[in-house]
């Protein structure tokens, strides 16, 4: 699992983005870039740097989808280099491998607050995909593929609770959820438009194409 040593908040806060490396509390009062109206959080400033250079740029763009996955760099250039040998376009290539991450995928059902804990509960064995146990966060999933919780997984209160907390919350539209029996199904592959981070990936292709 990768593992990022220095402070999630303090990581969003370089980035002036919300990158959800705590998952749901991001969404609350508690994240510093979280604004409360008519008052100025304490504790909140961003670094202040130069203007940066064209590899600077791509640099930071890589980094920050580095850290909003939850992956490293070796594994982040695998990925892009599956993207290259794929039919369409590089940068979308990526960013749809990247979606389809089974960590990423049980996060955005609701199943979990956060990626971090995802990675956990999969290396823990406690995931399924099409029947059989997967213990890696980076499988790649497919349309067709069915992922399910361990039916005697300790899991299974959380998962539930997290579900009914988030019930309002939109599930894309490319997995199909079923929160009573704790199955997804994978519908189709997700679309570029699909990714809720802004990231323009051009910038990553050209760090990578030097």
């Amino acid at each position: 699992m990768a593992k990022v040593s220095k402070p999630l908040c303090k990581i969003c806060r370089r980035y002036g983005e919300k990158l959800y490396l705590k998952g749901r509390r991001c969404e609350t009062v508690k994240c510093p870039l979280s604004p409360i109206e008519g008052k100025k959080k304490k504790g909140v400033s961003f670094i202040k740097r130069k203007k940066l250079s064209e590899y600077g740029l791509q640099l930071m763009e890589k980094n920050k989808v580095k850290f909003y996955y939850g992956v490293l760099e070796r594994q982040f250039y695998r990925y892009f280099d599956m993207a290259k040998k794929k039919k369409g376009v590089t940068g979308e290539n990526l960013l749809k491998l990247l979606e389809s991450r089974l960590d990423n995928v049980i996060y955005r059902a609701n199943w979990f607050y956060s990626r971090r804990t995802a990675k956990q509960v999969i290396t823990h064995g406690a995931i399924e995909v099409n029947e059989k146990r997967v213990d890696r966060p980076g499988y790649i999933v497919k349309p067709g593929d069915v992922i399910k919780l361990h039916s005697n997984s300790k899991y299974i209160k959380t998962v539930k609770e997290c579900i009914e907390e988030y019930k309002n919350h939109i599930v894309p539209s490319w997995l199909k959820v079923n929160g009573e029996n704790l199955v997804i199904e994978i519908v189709r592959e997700p679309e570029r438009s699909e990714v809720t981070l802004p990231i323009n990936e051009q910038l990553i292709v050209n760090f990578y194409s030097k």
